[in-house]
């Protein structure tokens, strides 16, 4: 049986089985088999032994003439194999008493390994299979593509190295592999140039060639694709049967009126994202969206009219941003272009106890129409009299927990979630499959493009100059750093150095420090003198990363470029560039960066477009950097590389919603996906436990 415990399996037992669960969640002979490799080394090129060269890495064939403990100080194994045109040495330094036991003079054995010269041709520790047909071990471990495994120094000292998953992996191909129940069906296989599942499982861990390696792993990534679409579409289609009709009308001349009073003209972008919403809002289920806008496209307009169709149907709206700092602009945002007719509240965690009660107290009464916080909202005090619309700002910051919470307040709340950190599309698909997506390329049109340079440390002072130039000008600066204090294990500048010495290169200009470390009053206190105008230069750590928003604000100066991802300094860029002035960006970096630094830089001084940089951040870091730890399950999707697999995306997403909506009852699939009980359906054969941890 599949679901069979790993300790029954022959040389495994209960002690190592408790090593595998512990350290590779591995705990029945179904997970074994779907344990990815982490790569391959091809170990296919044979050779004669004569024709051998030093520096190779090489399988060759020979029979053992000699096998001997040799060595003075340090002991190790010598066994001499010939293949008729030469002989060379292996030479073990461990476990050399049980090698000495099983590699006989006679036998018939492949060496793989780099070829190495000392008084002979001889291999260090090479890895070895047995060729003669009687033995148990078969040729597994040279002459081939051959599997390497994630195994940390607890797996390797249970025997689990990559040698010994190839031999328990193998063991179980040969006896259950035939227990492997194809979950798609032969159409559908072809349709995407799928090979069957059996033949997957066995070419991912034996491949004959490279080729035939990546075969299975798109073949496995396309179930590990669809399973989670599967669930998505399951979840959304749950939520529309378990939807009550809904009451009201939105207000669309009121909608209209506030459109027309913005002192600016709205994109063609923002105009066709409030349709959506607008046209979501008059269905009968809950709308399900997704936001997602270039630092400063505009998101918050759309935010802004999206409560006020809430409001003119008599529901409220909550809107939850990260950070009490971006909390407290949006309310100040808000309160000041919305029509009197609504009212704003904000909540957060630093009001007193008195504040807060009397805030809880207009929540659950209805006498406001918009709540504005932080975490705060989804404390146990706050209910709401009708909470129809909840906006997540900045999404990424939130588990999926704390919208969960956020959600139960209301009686099928609509959700806008917003992202000023653009996703690419494979991550996108996947991450929010249950979602409708909706996007703003465009900036103002008053915006102008901010101009970014790249420099070296070496020429700070030009930095200092220029920045001299624009703040005389009456225009303000960042200047923003990866650390508060100096670290003595660190070559960095810190905040608080770097606050120090601006203070006595520019004694003439207003100067402040804004970092993560301060308490909550003292760092708004801090923002509202920049916004004010009454400092010249921030001098802050990442905490001005997201919503900050100071049109005055022209200039960026990012110390140490190079310790950032490319999000990050395409978010702290998108600091300036708010209002109508040229805006500038110096990313300083040492003289010297690495490869990876410099491809870092050089994107985010070629485009200002956070889509086309998202893409590349997903290239060169992977999804699980991106994703972080809130939503750190997806990144440890086994198969599907979400750099790589758009196509497979789209067609499980495709495929996945297909099958869902054939179902008369969603929430019933659910349970029963919920507790293994699937049986005889199009999932059956992919492994329920190990996708719903990751959707837990």
């Amino acid at each position: 049986m599949l679901t069979g415990d790993v300790q029954y399996i022959k040389g495994i037992g209960p002690k190592k089985a408790e090593v595998l669960k512990k350290e590779a969640g591995i705990e029945t002979i179904e997970d074994l088999l779907y344990y990815m490799p982490r790569r391959y080394l091809d170990r296919s090129d044979f050779r004669a032994i004569q024709d051998c060269t030093v520096q190779e890495i090489v399988t060759v064939a020979g029979t053992i003439r000699r096998s001997s403990i040799a060595g003075a100080r340090r002991r190790f194994l010598e066994v001499v194999i010939d293949d008729g045109t030469g002989s060379l040495h292996g030479v073990f330094f461990g476990g050399i008493n049980y090698l000495q036991k099983i590699l006989q003079p006679g036998e018939t054995v492949l060496f793989s390994g780099k070829v190495d010269y000392y008084r002979h041709l001889q291999m260090v520790h090479p890895d070895f299979d047995f060729l003669d047909e009687h033995s148990k071990v078969q040729s597994i471990n040279t002459g081939r593509i051959v599997p390497l495994y994630r195994s940390s120094e607890k797996l390797r000292g249970s025997g689990f190295d990559s040698r010994g998953f190839r031999r328990a992996i193998r063991q179980i191909i040969d006896e259950h592999l035939h227990e492997v129940k194809d979950p798609l069906e032969p159409a559908l296989l072809s349709k995407y140039s799928l090979q069957p599942l059996r033949e997957a499982l066995f070419a991912l861990h034996f491949p004959e060639t490279a080729a035939a390696a990546e075969t299975a792993r798109r073949r496995l990534a396309f179930n590990e694709l669809f399973f989670l679409q599967y669930y998505l579409a399951l979840s959304r289609k749950h939520i529309e049967e378990e939807s009550r009709p809904r009451g009201g009308v939105t207000d669309a001349a009121a909608v209209s009126e506030f459109i027309a009073s913005l002192p600016f003209s709205l994109t063609h972008d923002q105009l066709h994202v409030i349709d959506e919403i607008s046209e979501d809002l008059r269905r009968p289920h809950p709308m399900n969206r997704l936001l997602q806008g270039d630092v400063g496209s505009g998101k918050t307009v759309v935010a802004m009219v999206s409560s006020l169709l809430a409001a003119g149907r008599g529901r409220q709206t909550a809107l939850m941003a990260p950070t009490e700092v971006l909390s407290e602009q949006h309310y100040l945002n808000f309160s000041a272009m919305l029509p009197d007719t609504v009212t704003v509240t904000l909540l957060t965690g630093s009001m007193s106890k008195k504040e807060k009660t009397g805030i809880y107290r207009d929540i659950k009464d209805g006498s406001t129409d918009i709540v504005i916080g932080t975490h705060a909202l989804i404390q146990g005090e706050v209910e709401f009299r009708d909470l129809g619309l909840i906006i997540i700002d900045e999404q990424h910051r939130f588990g999926v927990e704390q919208r969960a919470a956020l959600r139960s307040k209301g009686e099928n709340p609509d959700l806008l979630v917003m992202t000023a950190t653009p996703i690419p599309r494979s991550l996108s698909l996947t991450l929010y499959g249950d979602m409708d997506s909706s996007y703003i390329r465009e900036k103002p049109a008053l915006r102008v493009p901010v101009n970014t340079i790249a420099l070296p440390e070496s020429r700070l002072s030009g930095v200092y100059k220029s920045l001299r130039k624009y703040v005389s000008l009456g225009q303000q600066a960042y200047v923003v750093l990866p650390l508060i204090e100096e670290s003595e294990k660190i070559d960095l500048k810190s905040a608080v150095n770097t606050f120090d010495e601006l203070r006595r290169e520019f004694p003439e200009f207003r100067i402040d420090i804004l970092h993560g470390r301060m308490p909550s009053a003292e760092k708004e206190a801090i923002m509202h003198r920049f916004k004010n105008h009454e400092s010249d230069i921030l001098v802050s750590t990442t905490v001005i990363e997201v919503g900050v928003d100071v049109p005055n604000a022209t200039v960026m100066v990012i110390m140490h470029a190079e310790r950032f991802g490319l999000s990050q300094l395409h978010q702290l860029r998108g600091r300036v560039g708010r209002g109508t002035l040229q805006s500038h960006c110096a990313l300083v970096h040492p003289d010297d960066i690495g490869n990876d630094s410099k491809r870092r830089i050089n994107t985010i001084v070629s485009t200002n477009d956070g889509f086309e940089i998202a893409e590349e951040d997903l290239r060169l870091r992977g999804a699980g950097e991106i994703i972080g730890t809130r939503q750190h399950g997806y990144s440890e999707l086994e198969f599907a590389d979400l750099a790589l697999d758009i196509d497979l995306i789209i067609g499980a997403r495709e495929e996945a919603k297909k099958a869902a909506g054939s179902l008369a009852d969603a929430g019933e699939a659910l349970q029963k996906i919920r507790h293994g009980a699937v049986h005889n359906s199009i999932l059956e054969g992919i492994r329920h436990r190990r996708i719903l941890s990751i959707l837990s």
